[in-house]
């Protein structure tokens, strides 16, 4: 049970790996839903991995429904795996398998329970996150733990290329659990809810930049919210997209300008234009380095503020 790229990266796994102890007996994924700019409707990317695979797809509207349940009880499964399916499962769909329902969750449990671990983990500054195999439970995220695995967080990581390793960390993770609970050799362990933390749905709003917040902050927002929905602000009245951004260093030899210079400027003024358009932030100063302006491509940050004739002193969020 999934929808996303990560989730149809493993279901892609489970297929391929070739292990006869287990079979794939049916996956069941969001509806098919408009994507894209041209808003063409599209199967999911589980849906597309099935269909090169031959397997039976259920896409329900509804899945608090007899009609679901006794599809499911149907195919006699021992396992619900599920992998960022984007419902919250009912106690029947849940009591289904013969053995139990688990979960790949995107990140080191019970740290970053929730629909965004991954943009909660790099807007966070953790060095690590993971995936975690766990039982699914009622209680969001909380069941007890099959086991984990970690990566660094690299400095550079952005939302989508932190995702894409862990849709292979979380393939080879669901495998080794899988093995284990065919040996009988699995333990599960309670998580600590004492150490739990939470994310909420990402939304479109979220990525609105306040220039009053720290640089650092708003150098991570830039990574967390890429590809989407991308961190946001204003110039001259028109929206202008941030994709990538730096943290400009501190003077450390005692030379207090640039605190100087930040009690001068407000934040969300521009600092220097060229070599480089640098922001002050409420704590700290930020380096643009790549943007978006409505109706154009990607671009260096210092050619945009070239080809617009940006000024120093402007205002950014206005």
């Amino acid at each position: 049970m999934g929808t996303p790229a990560i989730a149809a990266r493993v279901l892609d796994r489970l297929v391929t790996i070739g292990d006869s102890r287990f079979h794939v007996a049916a996956a069941v994924t969001r509806p098919d839903e408009p994507r894209g700019r041209g808003q063409k409707v599209e199967a999911s990317e589980v849906a597309q991995v099935a269909a090169r695979h031959g397997i039976a797809t259920l896409k329900p509207l509804k899945i608090r429904t007899a009609e679901f349940l006794a599809e499911i009880k149907s195919y006699q499964p021992d396992l619900l795996v599920v992998v960022a399916y984007g419902r919250i499962l009912p106690q029947e769909i849940l009591d289904s398998p013969r053995l139990m329902p688990i979960n790949l969750h995107a990140s080191l449990l019970p740290r970053h329970r929730g629909a965004a671990p991954i943009e909660g983990a790099i807007l966070a500054g953790d060095r690590e996150t993971g995936v975690t195999i766990m039982r699914i439970t009622q209680q969001m995220d909380a069941g007890p733990m099959i086991l984990k695995r970690a990566i660094p967080i690299a400095a550079d990581d952005t939302q989508g290329s932190l995702k894409a390793k862990l849709a292979e960390l979380g393939a080879a993770a669901m495998l080794e659990a899988l093995d284990l609970i065919a040996r009988g050799s699995a333990t599960e362990t309670p998580q600590d809810d004492a150490l739990a933390t939470y994310t909420a749905p990402v939304k479109k709003t979220d990525a609105i930049i306040d220039w009053n917040g720290d640089a650092a902050r708003i150098e991570r927002m830039t990574r967390a919210y890429d590809p989407w929905p991308v961190a946001r602000t204003t110039l001259a009245g028109e929206e202008l997209l941030i994709y990538r951004a730096a943290v400009e260093p501190q003077n450390s030899d005692g030379d207090n300008s640039d605190v100087e210079a930040a009690l001068r400027e407000s934040p969300g003024t521009i600092l220097t234009v060229a070599p480089s358009l640098v922001v002050q932030c409420g704590t700290g100063r930020l380096r643009l380095v790549e943007v978006q302006a409505p109706g154009r491509k990607r671009m260096p940050a210092a050619d945009f503020a070239r080809g617009r004739r940006v000024r120093e002193r402007a205002k950014l969020g206005t």
